[in-house]
């Protein structure tokens, strides 16, 4: 595992404790979006170890998808998980305010 990967799977480690935080803390709409950055975060440490890296969120998923979850290297339904989580951050960021409800985020864990 390379220096880089490591750093990206700390940051997500980081980012799941901090939305954690803010679940418990009563702000779903913040924790949906760390919750997605945790995700994506390691997204990008598999790409990582295919020395393939790319600026934005749209590349990083769909090639997430087709060179490990449709090719069979991990479960399919990450690349479905990590989708679902990009939209809710988008409701929880670009919404109104509580977009994202306790109950709605505790169903897509």
């Amino acid at each position: 595992m390379t220096e880089d990967q490591l750093e990206l799977l700390e940051k997500a480690r980081d980012s799941l404790s901090a939305a954690r935080l803010l679940l418990d803390g009563g702000y779903p709409d913040f924790a949906a979006s760390r919750s997605y950055y945790a995700m994506f975060y390691v997204a990008e440490a598999f790409l990582e170890g295919e020395e393939m890296s790319f600026s934005s969120h749209s590349a990083v998923i769909a090639t997430f998808g087709q060179h490990f979850a449709h090719a069979g290297k991990v479960p399919v339904e990450f690349h479905r998980f990590l989708l679902e989580a990009l939209e809710l951050r988008h409701s929880g960021d670009y919404d109104r305010r509580n977009a994202v409800t306790s109950n709605q985020y505790e169903t897509k864990k």
